[in-house]
């Protein structure tokens, strides 16, 4: 079977698209500290949830990401796995 569904995010995954967003590469984004302190902004969340649902079948929201901006603190809520 290929490709029939979505795939669990990783924190990996969640640090590259993060970094994706920001133009920056993902070895400079931290999985602890505040994204906003990095330019993470309301559209580019917007823009990450969008990305999560459409490729990984996430049903987070974006005020869940947005309440708390750190990699670490979206792992869980986005069901990512190691």
């Amino acid at each position: 079977m290929t490709g029939t569904g979505p795939t669990a995010l990783t924190v990996e995954r969640i640090r590259a698209d993060v970094a994706d967003v920001l133009g920056e590469d993902p070895e400079d984004i931290p999985v602890d500290e505040n994204l906003v302190d990095y330019g993470l902004d309301s559209m580019r969340i917007m823009s990450l949830v969008e990305r999560w649902r459409r490729d990984h079948g996430i049903t987070t929201t974006f005020v869940d990401l947005a309440e708390r901006p750190a990699i670490e603190a979206w792992a869980p809520l986005l069901g990512a796995v190691s």
